[in-house]
């Protein structure tokens, strides 16, 4: 089973809110996942309220084999964690 690091949309309509989670790599966006390691917030105001990452975890994941997508990628290295 190929795993991916990716965004699952929970905000309603015009306020997006986001948890970063662990997802077969054949599931629909939104759809089944294994686990949540985070949340990402596009509208918060500060650095560190935008995202909120379990960084054992996200680097537990990565020595696994899960890959993330590029804006995951992108988020993880804002929030400290090496990719």
């Amino acid at each position: 089973m190929a795993t991916r690091i990716r965004l699952r949309r929970v905000g309603r309509k015009g306020v997006p809110l986001y948890r970063i989670v662990i997802a077969d790599r054949e599931s629909p966006r939104d759809g089944r996942f294994i686990a949540t390691i985070g949340t990402y917030n596009p509208k918060a105001t500060t650095d560190a309220e935008k995202v909120r990452v379990d960084g054992d975890q996200a680097k537990a994941w990565l020595a696994k084999g899960a890959t993330p997508t590029d804006t995951v990628k992108a988020l993880l290295t804002k929030a400290g964690v090496a990719v």
